[in-house]
């Protein structure tokens, strides 16, 4: 997924776009990056000690079926000073955690973190309960749209899984912020065929990208 930051440039066309689409629509668009959706150094520091004790169990296999010895003190201290180092290897170097969490896990991480969005950013308090979030969480390589029950009432899950496609498809190819301006576009048209605008409709969520 994209690693370059999202220049003021690209915010200011992330913005405009999101104004034009809400202009078309009662709905709300709001859209956030996460650099990463969690830390990491437990979930990290339990698979790589879980990792350590199978091999401590295979290397000890090994030493008895070569018919070597070593003292126990002296294994329980190694396995120990191994432990310890790679505990201050993880906690040295947040960027390294993540590879040793299972991609459920990842996930699972960023789908509550685009939910905690969903709810922090009052995306579920507007009038009509139409505000949709736009949601990329970097590290982990996962998008998702969280829709309001004002709108999920009215469009199925595929739709939605077709927005999130063509974002983490731009994504891929380092083009983040045509990916989301590509998927408020898609967005703002759902909207605008189940909600379109209406005299008096009143602007309920911010009209930019935020960061975190």
């Amino acid at each position: 997924m994209a690693t370059r930051p999202i220049s003021p440039q690209d915010h200011e066309r992330i913005a405009e776009a999101i104004r034009a689409a809400e202009a078309r629509t009662d709905g709300e668009i709001y859209c956030v990056v996460a650099h990463a959706s969690d830390g990491y150094f437990f979930p990290a520091a339990f698979m790589t000690t879980l990792a350590m004790l199978v091999a401590s169990l295979a290397v000890a296999y090994g030493l008895e079926a070569w018919w070597l010895s070593i003292r126990l003190p002296h294994f329980v201290f190694a396995e120990l000073l191994a432990l310890a180092s790679v505990l201050v290897l993880l906690w040295a170097l947040p960027g390294l955690r993540i590879h040793f969490v299972p991609r459920h896990l990842r996930y699972q991480a960023a789908h509550l973190n685009a939910v905690k969005q969903f709810l922090a950013r009052n995306v579920h308090r507007t009038a009509a309960r139409t505000g949709v979030l736009v949601f990329v969480s970097i590290a982990e390589r996962y998008a998702e749209v969280v829709a309001d029950s004002g709108i999920n009432s009215k469009v199925g899950q595929h739709v939605w899984d077709g927005v999130v496609r063509d974002l983490t498809a731009h994504a891929g190819d380092d083009r983040l912020a045509d990916g989301f301006i590509k998927a408020v576009e898609s967005v703002g048209a759902v909207l605008a065929e189940h909600f379109p605008v209406t005299a008096g409709d009143a602007n309920e969520l911010d009209d930019h990208l935020v960061e975190i």
